[in-house]
């Protein structure tokens, strides 16, 4: 409890008088009375606990009721010789009370803000958090695919794009399929319900539609590359129901074999970032190629690992060939006066191999730690002048 007004000096003087400051405020205020409110003050300042209870003995003492402003307000009743020599004495009580007032609120003031600070601690041994745009990956499918469009765009090609649902006649008729073909069963691809016209659409198996879509729309000479999602009926540590593949495609009067096998050498060696790599390419059958090809590019195993441009042992990578004079007519381009050829790969699968992943099903199990480790920071962006995966 902050100590009673006046009660300092009182402590002499009869319960009547207590009730008559008046009558006692006309006493002589001796040097005893006086010294025992400025200890009695000081011994309450020392005492205080924090800046609350400072506070209450401050206003105790020089408030507009203090004990110590009580007594200023007697000089005035005072004689003249009385006023100078009490006025004095109350002045440096009051100078002492000001004085010890200040120190102890600068060591309240320092105790509160050690306490402060050993209960907001903070470990400045940890580590940074990452800042917001080094915490986020971008997905290795995406990744390669910028890869992929920032090396064909620097050969002169465009980007083509469509749907992922199609019809029939986009995904199988017009690219030369045959009615009974095992890809138009339901075992391979994944049909819709059937229409009332008894028509099905699907979701497209191959990107191969974008290129039928392109040549419809399009007169030549024509250079794209379609990368988009595929879906097929199956799943294993190679394969999954939805994939990404690329197809190239290129139609004009003088295209041929020779300008594919120049383009596919220059993107494998930019791709897997090899200054020499060897290819070789094998006969093969596709519907809407004629002849068609596989191509297999050198490589070398060791201890998991796969090495392109060395060793002695060849890996497939992709299928290719000139497109057929029938997927021509069928998209109105008179295969006389134009040829052209086309390939396709599969984006999933270049990517397992050019970042070590093991199980083609990691890539879509949406796991933060698979993510963390392979993904690629947002704005390293690839480009071939400052490199494609650094």
């Amino acid at each position: 409890m902050p100590p009673a007004p006046v009660t300092g000096f009182l402590l002499d003087v009869s319960a009547r008088e207590r009730r008559q400051p008046a009558a006692f405020c006309e006493r002589d205020l001796t040097v005893s009375d006086l010294t025992t409110l400025e200890q009695t003050i000081l011994t309450d300042i020392a005492g205080a606990a924090d800046e609350a209870a400072l506070e209450a003995v401050r206003v105790a003492a020089l408030g507009k009721k203090g004990s110590i402003s009580a007594l200023l307000a007697t000089l005035g009743k005072m004689a003249p010789d009385e006023r100078k020599t009490q006025g004095a004495a109350i002045n440096v009580a009051k100078d002492k009370v000001t004085q010890a007032l200040t120190a102890r609120r600068d060591i309240l003031k320092s105790a509160a803000l050690d306490a402060r600070l050993a209960s907001e601690t903070i470990d400045v041994t940890l580590p940074l958090r990452d800042a917001v745009a080094e915490q986020g990956r971008i997905h290795p499918l995406s990744q390669v695919m910028d890869e992929l469009t920032s090396i064909f765009a620097d050969m002169g090609f465009a980007i083509a794009e469509g749907p992922d649902i199609e019809t029939d006649d986009y995904n199988f008729t017009k690219l030369n399929f045959p009615e009974g073909h095992p890809a138009r069963e339901m075992h391979d691809t994944f049909f819709f319900n059937p229409k009332e016209d008894n028509s099905r659409m699907l979701l497209r198996t191959h990107t191969s539609p974008v290129q039928v879509r392109t040549m419809l729309n399009q007169k030549p000479p024509i250079r794209v590359v379609c990368p988009g999602r595929t879906y097929r009926i199956d799943s294993d540590a190679t394969h999954t129901p939805q994939f990404h593949q690329v197809e190239g495609l290129v139609i004009d009067k003088g295209s041929h074999l020779g300008h594919l096998k120049w383009i596919l050498h220059e993107f494998c060696k930019a791709f897997f970032e090899v200054d020499h790599i060897n290819m070789r390419f094998r006969p093969s059958f596709f519907p809407f190629t004629e002849p068609s090809l596989e191509v297999d590019i050198q490589c070398r195993r060791d201890k998991g690992e796969i090495r392109f441009g060395e060793g002695e042992d060849w890996l497939e990578i992709l299928g290719c060939g000139m497109v057929h004079p029938n997927v021509l007519r069928a998209c109105g381009i008179d295969p006389d006066v134009y040829q052209g050829f086309a390939w396709g790969m599969g984006i999933d699968r270049i990517a397992m191999l050019k970042y070590g992943m093991s199980d083609l099903r990691q890539l879509f199990d949406s796991d933060v730690r698979w993510l963390s480790h392979y993904g690629f920071k947002p704005l390293d962006i690839p480009t071939l002048a400052g490199g494609l995966s650094t």
